[in-house]
Formats: C-alpha cells, sequence, structure tokens
C-alpha cells in the first residue's frame, strides 16, 4: 500500500483553494477591465424599474410568511423523499430482505407524509391558508356642502 502525499483531504482543500484564487483574479481582472464612471442614474437605487417612494421598513401582511413557510416545508419533504427513493427503490436490497425491506421503506415514507399532511391540515383548520381581503373603510367626512349638492355634480358627469 502506498502512501500519497496529499490525502483526500488536502485534495478537496486543493481544489477549494484554487477555486478562491480563481475568484479572486477574475475579479481583479474585470475591476482593471471594466469602465467606472458613475452618475446619479446609476447610483439611484433600483426597485423593479419604479423610483422608490416613502420608507424601505414597510410592514408587510404576516400571511405572507405563513404562506412561505408552508411551501418550504413541502419543499423539504421532496429534499428528503428523492433520496429516500432512490436508495430505498433499489431492487437489490428489497431482494436480498424478501421484500420486508421495501415494506418497510413504505411504511416510513407514509408516516413521513402522513405527520407533514396532518400539518397542512391544521394550518387548513386554523385559517392560515385563507386570504382575508381588507374590506375598503369609508371615511366619514363633515363636509358644509350638502350631500344632494355631490349627487348631482355626479349624475351631470356620469
Amino acid at each position: 500500500m502506498t502512501n500519497p502525499i496529499i490525502s483526500e483531504f488536502g485534495m478537496a482543500l486543493l481544489f477549494i483553494l484554487a477555486g478562491v484564487v480563481f475568484l479572486c483574479i477574475t475579479f481583479f481582472v474585470s475591476r482593471l477591465l471594466r469602465p467606472n464612471k458613475p452618475n446619479e442614474e446609476k447610483l439611484s437605487t433600483y426597485e423593479s424599474g419604479e423610483e422608490p417612494i416613502g420608507n424601505a421598513n414597510v410592514q408587510f401582511n404576516v400571511r405572507f410568511y405563513v404562506i412561505s413557510l408552508i411551501f418550504l416545508l413541502f419543499e423539504v419533504e421532496i429534499v428528503f423523499l428523492f433520496p429516500w427513493a432512490t436508495v430505498f427503490g433499489q431492487a437489490s436490497l428489497i431482494e436480498q430482505s424478501n421484500g420486508l425491506w421495501g415494506w418497510f421503506s413504505l411504511v416510513e415514507a407514509g408516516i413521513f407524509v402522513l405527520i407533514l399532511a396532518l400539518g397542512l391540515a391544521y394550518a387548513w383548520v386554523k385559517g392560515h391558508l385563507e386570504w382575508q381581503k381588507p374590506e375598503p373603510q369609508i371615511n366619514n367626512i363633515h363636509s358644509p356642502v350638502p350631500d344632494n349638492l355631490y349627487k348631482k355634480i355626479n349624475e351631470k358627469y356620469s
């Protein structure tokens, strides 16, 4: 058995270092070659092609976060189920255990999906998936102008 000069961890470290050096060289060369002419338009904040108006610390509806967490939950489910299906679905493993391995893995995945489905049902029953539309609030403005004059103007121009 020969003793390698660099272990496999050393090779991995060399690949990482080579990647970092390549990245630094690329950034440095691009900085040398690119034009640098800042102006007011280039330094402005870009927000979907619109000029940003108001405070950036706007409060979002909490339902966005709940929906995104539920979406993330089912994305993680797929991340777990795909490797599970590729490893436990091998015919050689199922044949070696006379089919018991296949049934065990199927029941295991079923329990996992059932727990996630119960979580989804709980969120559904609690109303976290329902989007409530805000009702418009009518401002009651006390005006010295009588309401019938407003109605006449609206009828005239409608």
